[in-house]
């Protein structure tokens, strides 16, 4: 649903410990605050009630790995579709297949972070595994789950070609319209010792993606830089224009190509 409010919600804390976290002050705040927890205690029912009241079409769980708060999110959920909102995990992909079987009938989206596309780079950064994340990418889409890849590139440790080609190889093994989503990354909590992400290596992941066949690749984290944009992959138009949050022009009619037909996947309603 382009250019749709989405009122996000988090609590402190994650399941994973990566060294690049972007958002280390709140996903690690027990660690570094000796396991304290801090926030503001909230009922499910306000949440549904404040996104409501302030025009969001969707509630995203999302900033640090939403399964950590799981009882409330999926009680958030429950309520959020009894009231025609939309529900959207922004995830790590890190929980099992019950918490993914549990969890998809009242989810209308996800986007999985595939960090890297080797088991060592999981346990040195994150402290985690790949296997159970590519596991939960097919199954969220097995089960119905709209679907998205998010990959942030560090120069030098995720950034070869043969690493980004395995990782649009997965996706198109699952599905070739899974959006992915390259993003830059910059420096931050403990990698300090890289340097920002060349547009460059961006641009060329995005052309591996779409070597391998897949429909929509988009570049992140560079505003402006054009290929943030939705194309139609049937005849190349410019279907939606984006500057970053925000949405510069909307081409599409239900769902389809404006100036083609090409039905476009996605959740546009």
């Amino acid at each position: 649903m382009p250019g749709s409010r989405s009122y996000s919600i988090s609590t402190v804390g994650c399941n994973f410990r990566c060294l690049h976290c972007q958002n280390y002050e709140i996903s690690q705040y027990p660690l570094l605050h000796g396991g304290q927890i801090t926030g503001r205690e909230r009922r499910a029912e306000s949440v549904i009630e404040d996104a409501v009241q302030t025009d969001c079409a969707s509630i995203s769980y999302t900033y640090v790995e939403p399964t950590i708060f799981y009882e409330f999110a999926y009680d958030c959920s429950e309520l959020a579709r009894k009231r025609h909102l939309k529900n959207v995990f922004v995830s790590n992909g890190y929980m099992t297949p019950e918490v993914t079987r549990h969890l998809a009938p009242v989810l209308d989206g996800i986007n999985i972070d595939i960090k890297a596309f080797t088991d060592d780079f999981y346990k040195k950064v994150c402290k985690a595994r790949l296997q159970p994340v590519l596991d939960n990418v097919q199954l969220m889409h097995e089960l119905g789950v709209w679907v998205e890849v998010t990959t942030l590139i560090i120069p030098g440790l995720n950034d070869s070609v043969e690493e980004l080609r395995d990782i649009a190889r997965f996706i198109k093994g699952v599905d070739p319209s899974i959006p992915w989503h390259v993003t830059a990354f910059y420096p931050t909590y403990k990698i300090l010792d890289r340097k920002p992400t060349p547009v460059a290596i961006l641009r060329k992941a995005r052309e591996i993606g779409i070597e391998e066949g897949l429909r929509f690749v988009y570049e992140g984290n560079i505003p402006g830089e054009g290929s943030e944009n939705t194309y139609c992959p049937s005849c190349g138009m410019e279907l939606i224009s984006r500057y970053g949050f925000t949405i510069r022009q909307n081409s599409m009619t239900d769902g389809r190509c404006g100036k083609c037909g090409e039905q476009i996947e996605g959740v546009w309603s």
